[in-house]
């Protein structure tokens, strides 16, 4: 559009400029509290009604090391929650920062449509080796939301190409979350993410969730599962030839309040839907990559999905990187002469050498430190350590998966969550709650010293909000 077409733009154009111009920064006298005030003028941060921030401030972070994070003025915050379950290995650590270094000197990105390169090859073959060579063909994202709309749509695409058309709803968990663009956002079902853009988003069938907060008196966890597998079959023997898909978060529901159910779950998933001619994808996002005590999470329930979704941790929280992997069967269904039949997704930033090469660093780490059977000891003593909170009067359902922790508090407002959260930063934890659910997920660096004080400190950060 031009000037000429929209007469208010030479007048809008200046207030832009004046606005821009009042938010530079004035390094000659930065102080904290400046960097704030910069911030919510011209960052609009995730996940957050902005408005808040009048009431709560913002928190400013200049350097981390290992499991702490810290202010301009040196405060620490353990980061018990691994920076939105990202972190791995501590921050600023020392390996893959030697690994960025040195790629950064050989080749920071190149695109990956008519080109490859050693970092994404090499990070190809040993994921898939990771899976036994059942999971043997990788697609790179830059996102978990990213990944989770890949595999939605190779899904459908790989029934339409066999000439299932018909094949085009997907099934998700009550409760569960798979991320925020509209593909993702579809097969989530937390109301407040989802309710504002439900004209937007398509059709899909929810299935009741195998939660084990859901048992009945007398039942175990194993019994919902079955429960749940049961009524997932009822939808599947009647809509079967119309369902592409079932997607599942193995074994934690993370945005739902942590909900953990039995590996049953996914077996029986996995037997209903080879009967039934439905894919099935895992989505490990948050839960694969040792957090929910195997690499991969749905290797609990000796099984293997048709598309396996990871982010989060496979670069150690240091770049956005996401991969879809799937079959030798879902891959040759596209491989053929024809272009229309080829998967024809991309991104800019596919398989970026520097996130590759980070994540090459985080599978070695996982290698040489051996990190799944110090993770039992480490998840074991914490446990041991979280007692008082187990006990505490208000908590209920204290469980343990891996290195996930959470437990739902009685009784409490709506601000909970916001209140416990300025309460653990008082007690130099990054914590935050979601709804009336409190979670530690730590990296995987936590030594003993630094566990007693996470479980005291918690406790300390409950008892203070429970009494405000």
């Amino acid at each position: 559009m031009t000037d000429a077409a929209c007469p208010a733009s030479a007048a809008a154009q200046a207030g832009m400029e004046r606005g821009v111009k009042s938010r530079l920064p004035m390094t000659s006298n930065f102080t904290p509290d400046h960097l704030l005030a910069r911030s919510l003028a011209s960052v609009w941060h995730p996940c957050t009604q902005m408005k808040q921030h009048e009431a709560l401030p913002l928190v400013s972070i200049a350097r981390g090391e290992g499991v702490w994070l810290y202010d301009p003025a040196g405060k620490r915050y353990l980061d018990a929650i691994s920076s939105w379950w990202v972190n791995l290995f501590g921050h600023s650590n020392p390996r893959i920062n030697a690994a960025l270094r040195d790629q950064l000197e050989k080749l920071e990105h190149v695109m990956l449509a008519g080109f490859t390169h050693e970092p994404v090859v090499q990070l190809s073959e040993r994921l898939a080796a990771l899976t036994g060579g059942r999971l043997g063909h990788c697609f790179y994202a830059s996102d978990g939301a990213s990944a989770v709309e890949i595999a939605l749509k190779m899904s459908f695409h790989a029934w339409r190409n066999r000439g299932h058309v018909e094949k085009k709803i997907f099934l998700c968990l009550e409760g569960s979350y798979h991320g925020e663009t509209l593909g993702a956002l579809s097969v989530t079902d937390v109301a407040i993410f989802r309710d504002a853009y439900a004209p937007l988003i398509r059709e899909v069938h929810t299935v009741p969730s195998p939660d084990a907060r859901l048992t009945a008196p007398g039942e175990t966890a194993f019994d919902v599962a079955t429960r749940a597998a049961a009524a997932l079959e009822r939808v599947l023997a009647a809509r079967g030839n119309e369902i592409a898909a079932l997607i599942i978060e193995p074994l934690v529901q993370c945005a739902t309040g942590f909900a953990m159910h039995d590996a049953e779950y996914l077996r029986l998933a996995r037997q209903l839907c080879d009967r039934y001619q439905v894919h099935l994808i895992c989505d490990e996002i948050a839960v694969g990559y040792g957090r929910s005590g195997t690499f991969f999470a749905h290797a609990q329930a000796d099984i293997v999905p048709d598309f396996l979704c990871l982010s989060k941790g496979i670069s150690g929280g240091y770049l956005p990187l996401s991969v879809v992997m799937t079959t030798d069967d879902v891959y040759g269904v596209f491989y053929d002469d024809a272009t229309s039949l080829g998967f024809l997704h991309s991104h800019s930033y596919t398989g970026n050498p520097l996130a590759c090469r980070a994540a090459l660093a985080v599978l070695d780490i996982f290698e040489q430190d051996d990190v799944l059977v110090a993770n039992r000891s480490r998840a074991a003593a914490l446990t041991q350590h979280l007692a008082p909170l187990a006990n505490h009067p208000r908590v209920h359902h204290f469980r343990n998966r891996g290195m996930i922790w959470a437990f739902d508090v009685e009784g409490v407002g709506a601000d909970f969550s916001r209140r416990f959260f300025s309460e653990a930063l008082q007690q130099e934890l990054l914590l935050r709650p979601i709804g009336n659910t409190v979670y530690l997920m730590p990296p995987y660096v936590l030594d003993e010293a630094t566990s007693v004080l996470l479980a005291k400190r918690t406790l300390l950060a409950l008892n203070a909000t429970l009494t405000s």
